[in-house]
């Protein structure tokens, strides 16, 4: 059986910080769907996967950096459902030493042991990554295959989105979501009532994503993007998030990872302790997984001689 449909459970958060609010805060555990295929991941891959198959291909092409959820969770699911992977990694200068390379970065070393074929290119090759010319070149090179965007986010992956709300969570106000590429927080906005408000905290800086979420949604009167915890952009950290993500996994037993969810939890929570919400507004946030970057942030973070994520 391919990806099959899931709900995820609720769970209340009792958190000291915002203990003395009157709103009630959830989170929705995404990251509990599958070990491997975490996430958000998972609602993206399974119509991809599902088109792969209509289209009778037998390889996955997909783009990354060297920490990203998407190539491991690429890796996991082709390596799961029989098909060759293929991950171009943003970085050539990662090759030069590849054995010590795969030893020190847990997601590259996951990918290759699941069996993920690795090809190192230019940062500056990888921004035309959605050029015909590139994509063709990689036809030349790798053959006729099935290609996932970076990040994952397509019409299939905004389907299968779609598909993280149900019945039980209509109950809520707000649904909050970490942002990357778009894909999740429109299949979100898709779904919600009409009665219920969207909102995306990005883990990027810019502005370019409000057009890349209108591609995809049915209406743009219930949704924004508060998009003032970066951090200074995509995988930047400090010892403020840090210290947050231990301080409520201490808490409440739930682990966030420093790019996606911790950014917008972190956010949610300032957001709540600002009395930005009604007394009574009930929120559900999302917890699009990522958990696998853990590791390899912790190698950064020791490098820098910051704390480490517990």
């Amino acid at each position: 059986m391919l990806l099959g449909t899931k709900n995820s459970r609720i769970q209340q958060v009792h958190f000291s910080e915002i203990a003395d609010k009157k709103v009630s805060l959830f989170i929705k555990r995404e990251d509990e769907l599958h070990p491997f295929i975490s996430g958000n991941k998972y609602r993206k891959l399974k119509y991809n996967i599902e088109e792969a198959l209509k289209q009778n291909k037998t390889t996955l092409l997909t783009f990354g950096g060297a920490y990203s959820n998407h190539i491991a969770a690429t890796a996991a699911a082709g390596f799961e459902y029989k098909f060759k992977t293929i991950g171009i990694i943003r970085g050539d200068e990662l090759a030069r030493n590849l054995n010590e390379i795969l030893q020190n970065n847990p997601t590259l070393k996951f990918a290759s042991e699941h069996q993920m074929q690795l090809h190192f290119v230019s940062r500056s090759s990888y921004r035309n990554k959605t050029s015909k010319v590139f994509i063709d070149s990689l036809k030349k090179m790798f053959g006729n295959f099935y290609l996932v965007p970076e990040g994952g986010t397509n019409k299939f992956a905004v389907r299968g989105c779609e598909e993280i709300l149900n019945e039980e969570d209509t109950k809520f106000d707000v649904i909050c979501s970490a942002v990357g590429t778009g894909g999740t927080i429109s299949g979100l906005i898709n779904s919600t009532k009409k009665y219920q408000k969207v909102i995306g905290f990005p883990a990027l800086k810019g502005d370019f994503l409000q057009n890349e979420i209108k591609k995809y949604v049915l209406r743009n009167d219930n949704w924004s993007l508060n998009t003032n915890y970066h951090f200074g952009g995509y995988a930047k950290v400090s010892v403020e998030l840090i210290n947050f993500i231990n301080k409520f996994k201490a808490e409440t037993d739930i682990a966030l990872d420093p790019v996606y969810t911790g950014k917008m939890i972190f956010g949610l929570v300032e957001e709540i302790k600002k009395d930005c919400f009604p007394n009574g507004t009930k929120i559900l946030a999302i917890h699009t997984g990522g958990l696998q970057g853990i590791d390899g942030m912790n190698i950064f973070l020791n490098k820098k001689k910051m704390p480490q994520i517990q």
